[in-house]
């Protein structure tokens, strides 16, 4: 995609309790097929949300001109500018709340999730996490600037997808070291879910300014 770095917008894409998801059903009694599952349902959220993104964009474009990619006061990149602001607040509210930010309940029950909960999970927690609804408009709007079709995106969604496989893959080339390790990860970033939040803002910040 021109004028883009598909790999932090990628990274952005997990970071939160999206990547929490994957490493807890690591820890499952039927870690590869939940897994999977899981990343069946991520790979079919984000190829439909960057298509209805894209196509948002589309209609957005034929009402309000969008402008270029290299236009820094187009439509498109006043979108930009805003969704750095709803970050900003977003990154503002996990620090102010950091002592009192608990994991979201559902995480729990993925300890025991059967691989169509585990789709669903995968399928919805993009769909429904506003931080990956922005950078999937992010994309559809720079496909629509650049004038690019839909398979330019392909390669994010499979860097995405890549990199939602990261636990699995570490647990199914190193199982006899990673799993131990595991759990202890897992409580990691359930405690630290606030410092993982305002990373994925920051880093989504600075890609938009740059």
């Amino acid at each position: 995609m021109d004028g883009l770095n598909i790999l932090p917008l990628a990274v952005t894409m997990m970071v939160g309790p999206q990547i929490v998801s994957a490493v807890i059903l690591v820890t499952t009694p039927r870690p590869v097929r939940v897994s999977l599952a899981f990343l069946t349902g991520v790979a079919a959220a984000t190829t439909v949300g960057v298509a209805v993104m894209s196509a948002l964009a589309g209609v957005l474009d034929s009402a309000v001109d969008l402008g270029g990619s290299s236009d820094g006061g187009s439509t498109g990149k006043i979108i930009q500018y805003v969704l750095v602001l709803l970050l900003a607040l977003g990154a503002l509210k996990n620090w102010l709340r950091r002592e009192t930010v608990e994991p979201p309940k559902w995480l729990g029950t993925l300890m025991t999730a059967d691989p169509r909960r585990a789709a669903t999970v995968g399928f919805l927690i993009i769909l429904l996490m506003p931080s990956d609804l922005m950078v999937m408009m992010t994309v559809g709007v720079n496909l629509q600037q650049s004038g690019a079709s839909f398979l330019a995106a392909l390669p994010f969604i499979a860097l995405t997808v890549l990199i939602a496989a990261v636990p699995l893959l570490c647990f199914v080339l190193f199982r006899r070291r990673v799993r131990p390790a595991v759990p202890r990860i897992r409580d990691w970033l359930n405690t630290h879910s606030w410092l993982v939040n305002i990373i994925a803002c920051l880093l989504f910040i600075v890609l938009i300014l740059t």
